[in-house]
């Protein structure tokens, strides 16, 4: 007997969700809680593990459609039942690149095959522009099979995965497969990787040539054929999200900014002492850690910087739930450290990291994302001397970490060598007024430079 697989509810705000893309090809052999599809919806992005064992019989809903939840969208059946041909049409017509769209069977308007963008521009991709051409047709596909290893070896190389011939069972592509692709275009003429010369950049990466070894995978460069003055590409949903969450921000707060600057000498020394320690625990410490914990601090002085608006109402939260922003492969997604004030600096280092690593691989769950009551988001890990973020709605402040720098600072009339981090704080001017800003700033850099025994 089949069994259905629905689109899950993801929380209990979560009245519906966009079908990225499946994992597996009908007619597959699937295990219970293997990835079977990946799903977007307003809070997070996930992969959806199978129901059950067996083979997939029929796919329900295509890459890009948005339904309801609990909708059916696609059926497992016994190991090694045979798909039925009805059944089977529908994905092979979305896995086949040859196969012209049906206007039957056109996917939203969120989905990247069926944007009005010209259907023979380059993808994005910084393989060799004379493979680009040739397998033009395969670019136009929007599911790829392959794992999330690949995915993610693909993201950090710039590599466009529907132009990989896979070798694995169905044409799924392998490790291996990628791996070969990757030398095979580092040793040609142009390597993978090389982004457009600056002129013809597109303008939405503003990553540094030289991120640390850390950050994230910066976007795709876009590649431009000869002649050609654009490149027109959907947002992913993910994006649109972001776009509707910054814009509704900066139209509720009235944004204003306050930048102190600190020296982090001594948390360079405890961190020092303490990272043998926290690799027992199986933890690298970083310094973030360090500024949940003085961010804390502060908002137990001033309880203003944890609260948020409901009207002409003030809501002051006695919890303090940290959001933690985190830069990922499509966009920026920012799960929250649930209780962090009950939280000792290990803790706080634990849940941070399992965060980070779950926003990554997409592996959180709505609730991973849901209460959050303080934000802290880090640009200076991409080299940033500091950054003016926008709030997340509906709380009432952001703060900012710049990168720590080594500079010459004055220390009782001498002129010394410390590590100096600059830390902005964006709040709503509805409830924080600046002496509160300032207040809160200046308990935080006490308790990095001098903290409390």
């Amino acid at each position: 007997m089949a069994v259905d697989v629905i689109m899950p509810q993801m929380g209990e705000s979560i009245a519906e969700g966009t079908l990225v893309k499946w994992l597996k090809n009908v007619g597959d052999k699937v295990e219970r809680d293997e990835p079977l599809f990946e799903i977007s919806t307003d809070k997070v992005d996930a992969e959806i593990p199978s129901p059950s064992a067996g083979t997939l019989l029929e796919v329900l809903v295509q890459p890009g459609q948005t339904v309801e939840i609990k909708t059916v969208v696609g059926r497992i059946g016994a190991a090694g039942e045979q798909p039925r041909a009805s059944a089977e049409q529908p994905r092979d017509s979305a896995a086949k690149p040859a196969a012209p769209p049906s206007p039957g069977n056109a996917a939203p308007e969120p989905q990247a095959p069926t944007a009005p963008a010209a259907p023979e521009a380059p993808r994005p991709v910084s393989a060799p522009a004379a493979t680009a051409t040739a397998e033009a047709p395969r670019a136009a596909n929007n599911f790829v099979r392959s794992s999330p290893v690949v995915q993610k070896i693909a993201a950090e190389h710039g590599v466009d995965v529907s132009l990989i011939d896979g070798t694995g069972e169905g044409g799924r592509v392998t490790k291996k497969d990628i791996m070969t692709y990757i030398e095979s275009a580092s040793s040609s003429a142009a390597p993978i990787a090389q982004p457009a010369p600056a002129p013809v950049q597109a303008p939405a990466s503003p990553a540094p040539a030289a991120a640390p070894a850390s950050a994230p995978a910066a976007p795709k460069p876009a590649v431009f054929a000869s002649g050609q003055d654009e490149v027109r590409e959907p947002m992913s949903i993910m994006r649109k999200k972001i776009a509707e969450h910054m814009v509704m921000s900066k139209h509720t707060s009235p944004h204003v900014y306050t930048i102190f600057e600190v020296d982090m000498n001594e948390v360079v020394k405890r961190r020092e002492a303490a990272k043998k320690e926290f690799e027992g625990e199986g933890v690298k410490l970083t310094f973030l850690p360090y500024f949940i914990e003085a961010a804390i601090r502060g908002i137990k002085e001033y309880p203003i910087i944890n609260s948020s608006v409901d009207g002409d109402t003030i809501i002051y939260k006695k919890t303090v739930n940290v959001g933690i922003a985190v830069a990922i492969a499509n966009g920026l997604i920012v799960p929250v450290i649930k209780k962090a004030d009950q939280m000792n600096l290990l803790g706080l280092a634990k849940t941070a990291a399992d965060l980070g690593e779950r926003a990554r691989t997409k592996r959180l769950v709505p609730d991973d994302v849901q209460g959050g009551t303080f934000t802290i988001t880090n640009v200076g890990v991409f080299g940033g001397t500091f950054g003016l973020p926008i709030i997340n709605q509906p709380q009432a402040a952001i703060m900012g970490l710049g990168t720590i720098t080594k500079r010459p600072v004055v220390i009782d009339d001498a002129i010394a060598i410390r590590p100096i981090v600059y830390l902005s704080l964006s709040y709503d001017h509805r409830i924080v007024d600046g002496a509160d800003a300032a207040r809160f700033l200046t308990v935080v850099k006490r308790e990095l430079e001098k903290p409390a025994a």
